[in-house]
């Protein structure tokens, strides 16, 4: 029994980035990003695109194709979709919107929005790879490092947002996944 609960414990972060939030691979293109415009998302329901604040479209269906947009490079897409969300402070909204922002060249202000996400969820292993990505983009190696720390003390080694971090600070180049 106590090895069962040992590994449970062990295998938990592990769940959470099955999950999504931390997806070791890039979202598959849907018709959200191949036929959907203007930051609108598609209806599985009504096999149409439609406004991301449709009250039909849930939280998870809007994240999922903020994510999708943003890995499409269509950040202004994204962050219409997330602005639809109806937790604004949600860790994993926060965590996107930096990443849409700083994706699209406003990297102080996507570095401000993983500041909040890791305010509002200190354990946010991708707000801190994406952190530590915009760090090592903007020359400040030693920072990164520091996240890259914090995602290993908080169960992340091995993990996508600690492989991804470690392989940016080594090469110089960013993951968007």
């Amino acid at each position: 029994m106590r090895a069962l609960i040992l590994t449970i414990a062990l295998l938990s972060p592990l769940a959470a980035f099955a999950a999504g939030t931390s997806d070791d691979s890039p979202p598959q293109p849907t018709e959200t990003s191949t036929s959907c415009k203007n930051g609108q998302v598609w209806d599985k329901t009504t096999e149409a695109c439609v406004d991301a604040q449709e009250s039909r479209i849930d939280d998870d269906t809007r994240y999922e194709a903020a994510r999708e947009l943003a890995y499409a490079g269509r950040y202004d897409d994204a962050l219409h979709v997330l602005a639809a969300m109806s937790d604004q402070t949600e860790s994993r909204v926060l965590t996107y919107f930096g990443f849409a922002h700083r994706k699209a060249g406003r990297t102080e202000l996507g570095m401000r929005y993983y500041q909040q996400a890791l305010d509002a969820d200190p354990d946010n292993l991708l707000a801190r790879s994406y952190m530590g990505q915009g760090l090592v983009e903007a020359g400040d190696v030693k920072a990164a490092r520091m996240q890259l720390a914090e995602i290993v003390a908080r169960g992340g080694a091995s993990s996508w947002p600690e492989t991804s971090l470690r392989r940016a600070i080594k090469s110089g180049r960013t993951y968007n996944y």
